[in-house]
């Protein structure tokens, strides 16, 4: 297993992240532990969860992800020490956690300790903010005049920035929490937090994980470089795009039992035609040198310049053991370039 910097922590992580948002809906308690034992017996050190999960969100498993990860830690005291855990507060627009209220220095500290109850641990290491109280460009509104950025008065923003710092130092102080970071957030989120950090003397976000994939990468390359000169750690979430970079949702199918037969949140927005036509031409170059589809896009996710540690979810133990298995499996150049050249025809199929 390799292993980065966890940007400014000092904290080493494993170049694979255990993702966790199946468990309590797609998966039991029992396949959730099956999952982390094996994971720590490969060295991943590093685990994510969050207290909306399990995915798609319900009021019926809110918080359930994390009760299942408790009750492992309730039996393996002596493990704690072994992993970097991170978890995330729910973000505004979600009627059955904090009434959708925006993310508030109050709302912080109801979650903190409301998480740390439901991990059956002291301490998290890393708490995210899952998304920003404003409307960010992801979840299929990055193309142009979907977001009307001038629409936030910057003021107010700022100032709801800064007495969130105020409240995760509050929780940092008292042992609650190691670290923090953003998900879903953009490079003026970032640079606003970091400089609030520096002007006031409060917690730095040390990482920000975001959808990056084969099939997504608008990313690249501007908050990727930011990422790596502001020593921002770079977490890549859904890097098999929701299960459509296995292949599994070519010509039509939808597996039983899939992500796609559940009700999404946001909808099916990434199923579009440029889509499978990308998806196709990836699972021929996994053909060629020898990966399976997720293989390929695993390993090309692990190269990319600034990824620190890169996501991954399974609902089945084979599933987790092909997935490790791509970070040991480094592209040649000349898969690289097969890649480039399909990146080029389709550079935003969604």
């Amino acid at each position: 297993m390799k292993y980065s910097t966890l940007g400014t922590s000092g904290l080493s992580v494993s170049r694979i992240c255990l993702g966790t948002m199946t468990w309590g809906l797609q998966n039991t308690q029992e396949e959730a532990e099956e999952q982390i034992n094996y994971a720590l017996s490969q060295g991943i050190n590093f685990i994510d969860t969050a207290e909306l999960y399990a995915v798609p969100p319900s009021a019926e498993t809110y918080g359930k992800t994390e009760t299942i990860i408790g009750h492992w830690l309730a039996k393996n005291q002596d493990k704690r020490k072994d992993f970097i855990l991170a978890s995330k507060i729910t973000g505004c627009g979600i009627p059955w956690v904090r009434d959708g209220g925006n993310i508030t220095g109050k709302a912080v500290i109801e979650a903190v300790d409301a998480s740390l109850k439901r991990l059956q641990t002291d301490y998290i290491d890393v708490f995210q903010l899952h998304w920003p109280n404003r409307t960010t460009p992801h979840f299929g509104k990055h193309i142009p005049g979907t977001v009307t950025f001038s629409d936030v008065n910057t003021e107010e923003e700022t100032a709801g920035m800064l007495e969130v710092l105020q409240a995760l130092q509050t929780c940092i102080d008292a042992g609650k929490i190691r670290f923090c970071g953003l998900s879903d957030d953009s490079t003026w989120g970032i640079n606003t937090y970091l400089k609030l950090s520096q002007e006031h003397n409060l917690p730095r976000m040390i990482s920000i994980q975001n959808e990056f994939n084969l099939l997504h990468t608008k990313d690249w390359p501007y908050l990727i470089e930011n990422c790596v000169h502001e020593d921002v750690a770079y977490l890549p979430w859904s890097p098999l795009a929701a299960g459509l970079l296995s292949g599994k949702y070519l010509n039509g199918a939808i597996p039983e039992g899939s992500r796609w037969t559940f009700s999404q949140r946001n909808g099916l927005f990434r199923d579009t035609p440029d889509v499978h036509k990308a998806v196709a031409e990836y699972v021929e170059i996994a053909k060629k040198y020898g990966y399976t589809p997720a293989q390929l896009a695993l390993a090309w996710c692990d190269q990319v310049d600034g990824v620190t540690s890169t996501i991954i979810g399974a609902t089945t133990m084979s599933q987790l053991k092909e997935d490790i298995a791509a970070f040991s499996m480094p592209l040649s150049d000349e898969a690289i370039q097969d890649i480039q050249q399909v990146l080029k025809r389709y550079p935003a199929p969604f």
